[in-house]
């Protein structure tokens, strides 16, 4: 994990935060995802930077990436 993010399961109910801030890393992603710049989030977020920013994005990527294994490959009950 990046070192500009943090879990703490008693910050914002564990969800992934910019770190020192109770920002989620989701609502960034959304934002980002919805059109705002990088900009417009700074203006939003007065206390990030633009590497929180990016740290966000990169999170995002690496949750992307695991592979997940579908219940069907799984016998259930035998």
């Amino acid at each position: 994990m990046d070192a500009r993010i943090s879990v703490h399961p008693r910050v914002c109910h564990g969800q992934a935060c910019i770190r020192g801030t109770r920002i989620p890393v989701h609502q960034i992603v959304r934002m980002f995802a919805h059109g705002d710049s990088i900009e417009t989030l700074l203006g939003a977020y007065p206390s990030i930077t633009r590497e929180d920013i990016l740290a966000c994005l990169d999170y995002a990527a690496s949750l992307a990436e695991d592979q997940v294994s579908p219940l069907d490959d799984i016998v259930l009950g035998t």
